[in-house]
C-alpha cells in the first residue's frame, strides 16, 4: 500500500504499536507494516525483550503488557495497537488501547477470550474507537473467506473453517516437539473442549474428538488430510454475522501431523500440559496444591516445566529450501434461486509468499493490512468491537493478500434442492 494512500495527522506519521512485536509473528507484522507502509507509518515494537526486533530498523520500546503504566507509556499517541501476544493477554492489551485512545487489532482469543473481549463493545463505541478481534490467518483470513464464499447466497446454513498444511522441508536439526505457533495456545487447543455451533446453538465437544474428524482433499501440493476440531474463535463471531441468513452450523477444523499428535497426546495423558500447580513434597510424592507453601514443599505448574524444557532447544535449522505449504479454506453451504449451493474459498500460502517469509506470512500480514486499510479509509471507521467479517471489506483485503503472494480461489457447485 503506497504512502499516498495513508491518511496521516498533519506532519506526524500515524504511530502503530505492535505489542509482543519481538515474537515470531510480531516481527512479521512489524516488517510488513514497515515495508508496505513505505515510510508513512511510525512502526513501534513494544515487547518485554525487544532486542531481537532491532534488526527490522523500527523503533523499539521495552514494555510489560501486564503493567498498566508501562503499557500506557508504550501506547501514548498511538493510532492503533496490534496485539501479537499469547491470547491470555488480549484483554489487558485491549483495555490498554482503550485507555490510550488507540484502535485495536489482535490475532484471536480461542473463543472464550474473544467473547469476553466482545463485552467491551459499548466502551469502544463511547470512545469512538474500533477493535477488530482475530485478524490473523485462522481466525482472520478464514472469516473473510467465509464472507467471500457466501456472497450472493440467499441462505447460509453451514460454514466450515478448515486448515490444511504440508511441510516437506528437510532439517539439519530440529527440537523433539515443534510448534507451528504459540506453544501455550496450541496446548490449550489440545486440552480445552472445542466449541461448535450446531442446530442453531453453541455446544462443546472433546478436543480432537475422533467422531468429529473429517477427511478433506485440499489443492496440490497438500492433498487429502484428516482435520480435527479444536477450540477457535471463528465459531464465536461467524454465527451472529450470518444469523439473518439462517445459519445452523459453524465449525473449525485443522490438520495436524500424526506424529506430532501422538507425541503431544502422550504428554497430555501424563498431565505435563496441565496448568494447575503441583506441590512437590519433601518425600518426593506430589499432590495438587491447595494452600500456600509449607516451607519444605515446592509448587510448580507441569506446563511451565514443559515449556522451560522445550525452550532449551534451539530453533529448527533447515537443510535446504523451505517446503511448507498451507491452505486456508472456508466451505459454505446454502441456497440460491431454488438450488442448493456449496462454495469453497481457498487462500494459498506457500514458500514463495512474501519476501521469503513463507506461509507464516498468512498470520503476520493480516494485522498490518487491517491497520493500513483503516488508515486509508478502505475500512470505514465503525466504533465498537467486531469480528473481521463484520467490518473488513473483502475486495481490498484479498487484493493485499495477493500482492503478498497469497492467492485466493473461489469455487462454486450447485444442485437442485
Amino acid at each position: 500500500m503506497g504512502a499516498g494512500q495513508i491518511r496521516g495527522t498533519g506532519i506526524h506519521k500515524p504511530r502503530v504499536v505492535i505489542l509482543g512485536g519481538a515474537g515470531a509473528m510480531g516481527k512479521i507484522t512489524a516488517g510488513d507494516l514497515a515495508r508496505t507502509g513505505r515510510g508513512a507509518v511510525q512502526v513501534v515494537v513494544a515487547d518485554r525483550d525487544p532486542a531481537s526486533a532491532r534488526e527490522l530498523g523500527v523503533e523499539t520500546v521495552e514494555t510489560d503488557v501486564l503493567d498498566p503504566a508501562s503499557l500506557r507509556r508504550a501506547l501514548h499517541g498511538a493510532f492503533a495497537a496490534i496485539a501479537s501476544l499469547p491470547y491470555r493477554f488480549n484483554l489487558s492489551a485491549m483495555e490498554g488501547a482503550l485507555a490510550s485512545g488507540a484502535h485495536y487489532v489482535d490475532l484471536g482469543g480461542l473463543f472464550h477470550m474473544t467473547r469476553r473481549q466482545l463485552e467491551l463493545a459499548p466502551a469502544f463505541e463511547r470512545a469512538g474507537l474500533m477493535a477488530v478481534l482475530g485478524m490473523g490467518s485462522a481466525p482472520g483470513i478464514l472469516n473473510l473467506l467465509a464472507v467471500l464464499a457466501a456472497r450472493g447466497l440467499e441462505t447460509v446454513r453451514e460454514v466450515h473453517c478448515l486448515v490444511g498444511a504440508v511441510d516437506r522441508t528437510r532439517f539439519q536439526s530440529s527440537p523433539p516437539l515443534g510448534f507451528g505457533y504459540s506453544a501455550d495456545t496450541l496446548l490449550d487447543e489440545f486440552t480445552m473442549p472445542s466449541a461448535v455451533f450446531r442446530n442453531g446453538q453453541f455446544e462443546f465437544v472433546a478436543p480432537l474428538d475422533p467422531k468429529e474428524r473429517l477427511a478433506v482433499r485440499f489443492p496440490a501440493p497438500i492433498g487429502r488430510l484428516f482435520v480435527d476440531t479444536t477450540l477457535h474463535s471463528e465459531v464465536a463471531t461467524l454465527p451472529p454475522h450470518f444469523a439473518g441468513r439462517g445459519i445452523r452450523e459453524v465449525t473449525f477444523r485443522q490438520a495436524f501431523d500424526p506424529q506430532f499428535v501422538e507425541k503431544l497426546g502422550f504428554l497430555v495423558r501424563l498431565g505435563l500440559v496441565d496448568t494447575a500447580p503441583l506441590r512437590l513434597r519433601a518425600n518426593g510424592k506430589t499432590e495438587a496444591a491447595i494452600h500456600g507453601n509449607t516451607g519444605t514443599d515446592a509448587e510448580v505448574s507441569p506446563r511451565r516445566v514443559l515449556q522451560a524444557l522445550l525452550a532449551r532447544f534451539p530453533v529448527a535449522i533447515p537443510a535446504g529450501e523451505p517446503a511448507r505449504y498451507e491452505v486456508l479454506r472456508a466451505l459454505v453451504r446454502g441456497s440460491e434461486a431454488g438450488r442448493e449451493v456449496t462454495v469453497t474459498a481457498d487462500c494459498h500460502a506457500g514458500p514463495a509468499a512474501g519476501p521469503g517469509i513463507g506461509p507464516d506470512l498468512d498470520t503476520g500480514a493480516p494485522p498490518s493490512i487491517a491497520v493500513q486499510l483503516l488508515l486509508s479509509g478502505e475500512i470505514p471507521l465503525r466504533p465498537g468491537v467486531w469480528g473481521p467479517e463484520d467490518v473488513v471489506p473483502v475486495e481490498p483485503f484479498v487484493r493485499e493478500l495477493e500482492r503478498r503472494g497469497m492467492p485466493v480461489r473461489r469455487r462454486r457447485r450447485t444442485s437442485l434442492r
